[in-house]
């Protein structure tokens, strides 16, 4: 059956309008609704299936006012709000599947796997009673399986490489955390390194634990690395930008047609109120990361390193319905302490979505001079009065071309094929007993293990297996053997120790970071108008 996308916006518009304040000067929209639906249900040639015919309306007249108003469907409820919650319920496995098998890469720590014996490395071959070995056994079947009510059981069946025999689990699922904070390391003796994926009711936490160890390690200088953060809650920005500010200052405030001004402030004693500090963007950190920037760069009180960030600044606020499906609804705008309103143009909406790659085209990526900003669009931070910019994104205090040395084409094609993360995996699951014993500590293993020629033949032929049309070129492998070196040796740490240790030798290619570290160690900071009391 095929409506157009006009008739489905014009049900689904009167459906729910019908029982609003909206409707009120039109009681008549849900006679019409319920009218023509039973026109379609009774007269229409083909069958119907009048859930598909709603969800399709809902999707479709969301879609029309603009990029961020969405519908969740019931079934994915739970999902999407895993990032935001901090927590879903399992049984804590980091998993892969690997030619049909699937493997546990890493138990979490703490986590109802751990706790029962399972170990990085184990081959689940059934999952309560049920085979799962050589079906085809996809991502979302996994978590289908494993997830579950919290004090429920599962069986678990299991393959170890010291073992002939299966060895049977049974796990109680519990509470899972999912952390906000993806790595935090020292640099240096002096700076301190902080990397956030997501904003969530735990976000706050995280970050004053992690500021509370690197301090005790000496920490003098922070970098809060916000590169491809999507954003998050609302009050999770507002938590993290008041460890940076003093006193009462504004972070951010948001107003609409319907939603009266709202300020959110700083006002409680935060662990970083003093202290040099930069924050890095890309063109992915977007939302509340972009909230956070705002903030900093508004008061003066650190510099914004990297790239022009997404450039949105609407409110959503999630809408339960009573099929236990949710709307994300754009309520309001939100504005920087300056007054900026960052949101990016969405009167075309595919060329919204395409605005990424046209950046890219634009030259944007490689030269600043490449962005042009009106005198419309002008303000001035609060303290010292820099000029900044609305529309578009928050635009850094110090521009970092993107740099693409290194990634050619046969980079792109084990990068894109996953061949690091799956020979890493083949490779630990065979080797990890000597590799634990020769690297007992993660500072061992970054100072003295290398990808010699040996690893990387190997690691050559096993893409070659996956992949028949994959050829060595060596002059190729020379343009990108640094980066390709790097990011295996880092796949190998997160196998072993964890996603903390993989940013800390990867991040020797981070180039926005490395200007960020260049910017402090040199005089650069010093010499930006910033405020001296903060």
């Amino acid at each position: 059956m095929i409506l157009t996308k006009k008739l489905l916006i014009s049900l689904l518009s009167i459906s729910l309008l019908a029982n609003s304040s909206f409707a009120q000067g039109n009681p008549s929209n849900s006679d019409k609704f319920n009218e023509v639906l039973q026109y379609i249900t009774r007269m229409y040639v083909d069958d119907v299936d009048g859930d598909k015919l709603v969800e399709k309306a809902i999707v479709d007249m969301l879609g029309d006012l603009d990029p961020h108003s969405s519908y969740i469907p019931k079934d994915e409820v739970d999902d999407a709000n895993e990032r935001i919650n901090g927590s879903f319920v399992g049984i804590g496995i980091r998993f892969q599947i690997l030619k049909d098998t699937l493997m546990v890469v890493q138990t979490i720590p703490g986590g109802p796997a751990e706790s029962v014996g399972l170990l990085a490395g184990d081959k689940i071959v059934s999952i309560s009673s049920e085979n799962v070995a050589g079906i085809g056994l996809k991502n979302g079947q996994v978590r289908e399986k494993l997830m579950g009510e919290k004090g429920t059981k599962v069986k678990v069946q299991i393959l170890r490489s010291n073992s002939k025999k299966a060895i049977d689990f049974t796990i109680t699922r519990d509470k899972i955390p999912v952390f906000s904070v993806d790595s935090r390391y020292m640099i240096d003796s002096e700076i301190g390194y902080v990397k956030l994926n997501s904003f969530s009711r735990t976000t706050l936490e995280e970050l004053r634990e992690s500021i509370e160890k690197l301090r005790n390690q000496g920490m003098k200088e922070l970098i809060l690395d916000l590169q491809g953060n999507g954003g998050g809650l609302l009050y999770g920005a507002q938590e993290v930008a008041d460890e940076f500010l003093s006193g009462d200052k504004l972070i951010v405030y948001s107003e609409g047609k319907k939603q009266p001004r709202s300020e959110l402030k700083a006002g409680n004693k935060g662990l970083w109120e003093e202290g040099k500090m930069i924050v890095l963007t890309d063109e992915y950190t977007a939302s509340s990361s972009e909230i956070v920037s705002g903030a900093i760069q508004d008061w003066d009180r650190g510099l914004i390193v990297g790239r022009r960030t997404f450039g949105k600044g609407l409110v959503q606020r999630p809408i339960n319905l009573e099929d236990g499906a949710q709307i994300r609804l754009t309520i309001a705008r939100y504005y920087t302490p300056s007054g900026r309103f960052i949101q990016k143009p969405y009167d075309d909406i595919d060329g919204y979505r395409d605005d990424i790659s046209q950046r890219y085209l634009h030259g944007e990526f490689t030269s600043a001079d490449s962005i042009k900003f009106p005198d419309s669009l002008k303000h001035s931070t609060l303290l010292t009065q820099r000029t900044v910019y609305s529309g578009g994104g928050i635009m850094p205090d110090v521009f970092v071309p993107l740099d693409t040395t290194g990634i050619n084409e046969m980079y792109k094609i084990v990068a894109r094929g996953g061949y690091f993360s799956s020979f890493a995996l083949t490779y630990i699951n065979s080797n990890r007993k000597k590799l634990t014993k020769a690297y007992p500590e993660f500072k061992s293993f970054k100072d003295n293990f290398q990808c010699d020629k040996k690893l990387m033949s190997e690691f050559f032929d096993f893409v070659k297996n996956e992949n028949k049309d994959f050829n060595v070129n060596n002059e190729d492998y020379q343009v990108c053997k640094n980066l390709m070196e790097s990011r295996l040796k880092a796949t190998f740490a997160q196998d072993l120790f964890g996603l903390s240790e993989f940013y800390e030798i990867y991040n020797s290619n981070n180039e926005i970071l490395q200007k960020a570290i260049e910017v402090l160690k040199s005089k650069d900071y010093d010499k930006m108008n910033l405020a001296i009391a903060h």
